[in-house]
């Protein structure tokens, strides 16, 4: 009886461990839908890696995957020349994170971005992000990135 119980815990063990999180290809889902959906601005390219669901946390954007596919269309539209750079990226579990130099026309100050992913099985299903402006003077000499 203790054979068959150790046997089965075991079992359930290696299949959790089989669906476990992989950061590593979670972090080339994250970079490579952040390179075809901001730089490319190709929705559906960007499409691919999303879950059933995509809860997105930035208030000032829609939520879901219909909304991440007007945002682009709009990003499309009104800021075409847009660009984003990743200068870091994490990833721990199911979660990655980016740290992004991101400039809306060439030449202009740019802002600083922190995004967080979330995935479920390989697939996007969540977004947090924090922007901050980068500013002409700074108090340091350090720089943001």
């Amino acid at each position: 009886m203790r054979r068959l119980a150790l046997a089965a815990v075991l079992s359930l063990v290696a299949a959790t461990a089989a669906h476990a999180a992989d950061p590593a290809t979670n972090k080339k889902v994250v970079l490579d839908f952040y390179e075809k959906a901001l730089n490319q601005k190709d929705f559906d390219a960007a499409a691919k890696h999303f879950g059933p669901k995509y809860i997105q946390h930035n208030p000032t954007a829609p939520d879901g995957i219909e909304g991440f596919k007007a945002f682009i269309a709009m990003r499309k539209e009104k800021t075409p020349n847009a660009r984003s750079e990743i200068k870091r990226s994490f990833a721990d579990g199911d979660f990655v994170i980016l740290h992004v130099e991101s400039h809306r026309e060439p030449g202009d100050r740019g802002v600083a971005i922190v995004d967080i992913f979330r995935l479920e099985d390989g697939k996007i299903v969540e977004h947090w992000d924090v922007i901050q402006p980068i500013p002409e003077k700074a108090a340091n000499s350090n720089g943001m990135f």
